[in-house]
């Protein structure tokens, strides 16, 4: 991976784009750290320092945002917003039968589905804005902070639609971000953004784990955090890269006087081929009943019950429904995004067919079936990578800053690899020799 960075500062063109691409980053770190105007930062900054790293029912997002979401930012929503949006638009084209005729135009559909998930981002970020400065307005956002109800002092109506409008714009202007850097960077630019917004985060979470170990000074559990967070990357790029590979044959055929066809390719399969959806769908689900009680501040039996059972993640119960639903959730996922009748249907329209199995009907069954077989150990891995900062929390008493969890180490391995393979790629077009000299 260096020496694929170090090989692309060296050609101008791609020195440019990472260069680029750097500066973009840059600035959103940097409005990741400039309050929205009617925040009193004092007061923010004491709240943060009594939470003592535990982030609660804002981790995911917070996550996502850089932390920027706890620091009430004009950054606040970070990428969270768009991503929203656009899983929703990906299980809308499998129901609404227009989204997928745009998705089979090609480019020019494509570019409508896009035009749609900004509107729906913009839409959302409104929604999660306003929600967001209720939460900090009621003291809802810190329970434990003694001046939780002062961390919005003025809380007129002008300066709350101020806040909305600022976190909307920041928003937006984040998804531009991202668009540049897909445009005129390296990789796709909503990844590399969610990239930094997770990875800014090691640092201060591994030194808070220090802090808190006990053995050596703490430099025990670090290391032991360093070398777990090291075995879980290879099992994630190991897992990540695995793939069945259905080997598929296309017959030969007469044009004229040319032969076309005859060629051998395969449909690879990944075994992991939900990604980090499903941890997302189960964590996001997951924390519906505790904000539920949270906000409704009901004192009830199913209320106590819920807290007991779901506000903390090492409880038994929460453990068994985490786990179950990801396994749910990258089923329903991989039956929604992979359609194995429409590739049968594909192959059979170009004289494609799998060696052994007939084409049409029987290649799509057949097609499910090692769908299915290879989801099972790729759910099962998905289960058990998001419960490492469970286990975290029990072994290190790390809460909920755990800085190698599941969801993080997934999209920090895949961005990674990602990336280096389209550098990767630009690098060998530039240095491509060819058969004639």
């Amino acid at each position: 991976m260096l020496t694929a960075f170090a090989r692309a500062f060296q050609t101008p063109d791609l020195r440019k784009k990472l260069l680029f691409t750097l500066g973009i980053v840059v600035l959103f770190r940097l409005g990741q750290h400039i309050p929205v105007p009617g925040v009193s930062f004092e007061n923010v900054n004491q709240c943060m320092n009594e939470a003592k790293g535990s982030q609660g029912l804002f981790g995911l997002v917070n996550m996502f945002s850089g932390g920027a979401l706890l620091q009430l930012t004009i950054f606040a929503l970070g990428i969270m917003p768009y991503i929203t949006a656009s899983i929703i638009l990906q299980l809308l084209v499998v129901v609404i039968p227009r989204l997928e005729a745009l998705k089979k135009e090609g480019q020019a559909g494509q570019a409508k589905i896009t035009q749609y998930t900004r509107y729906l981002t913009v839409a959302l970020a409104i929604l999660q804005a306003t929600g967001l400065v209720a939460t900090a307005r009621s003291g809802t956002l810190f329970p434990q902070c003694q001046v939780r109800d002062q961390i919005i002092p003025d809380q007129s109506i002008f300066t709350t639609v101020t806040m909305v409008i600022c976190m909307t714009a920041g928003t937006a202007f984040i998804m531009w971000l991202g668009e540049l850097i897909t445009d005129r960077g390296i990789g796709n630019g909503m990844s590399i953004l969610m990239f930094i917004s997770i990875a800014a985060g090691f640092p201060g979470a591994l030194w808070a784990i220090k802090k808190q170990g006990k053995l050596a000074d703490g430099w025990i559990e670090f290391g032991a955090v360093i070398i777990s967070g090291l075995a879980m990357v290879a099992l994630v790029v190991l897992v990540e890269q695995a793939q069945r590979r259905v080997p598929v044959q296309y017959a030969k055929r007469m044009i004229g006087r040319r032969s076309y066809g005859g060629t051998s390719t395969y449909i690879p399969l990944k075994v992991n081929q939900a990604g980090v959806i499903p941890v997302i769908f189960a964590s996001s689900l997951l924390y519906i009943p505790a904000l539920i009680v949270q906000f409704s501040g009901s004192q009830a039996g199913w209320a106590e019950w819920i807290q007991a059972h779901f506000v903390k993640g090492d409880h038994p119960i929460y453990i068994v429904t985490y786990f179950v639903l990801i396994v749910f959730f990258a089923f329903f996922y991989v039956a929604i995004s992979f359609n194995p009748e429409e590739v049968a249907d594909n192959m059979k329209k170009y004289g494609g067919f799998i060696p052994g199995i007939r084409a049409g009907r029987p290649t799509a069954e057949y097609l499910s079936y090692v769908l299915n077989r290879i989801t099972w150990p790729g759910s099962l891995y998905l289960g058990l990578i998001a419960l490492v900062p469970t286990v975290a929390l029990i072994a290190f008493g790390a809460q909920q800053n755990f800085p190698f969890g599941g969801t993080s180490i997934l999209i920090i391995v895949g961005v990674g690899l990602e990336t280096v393979k389209q550098i990767e790629s630009q690098l060998q077009q530039r240095n491509y020799e060819g058969f004639l000299r």
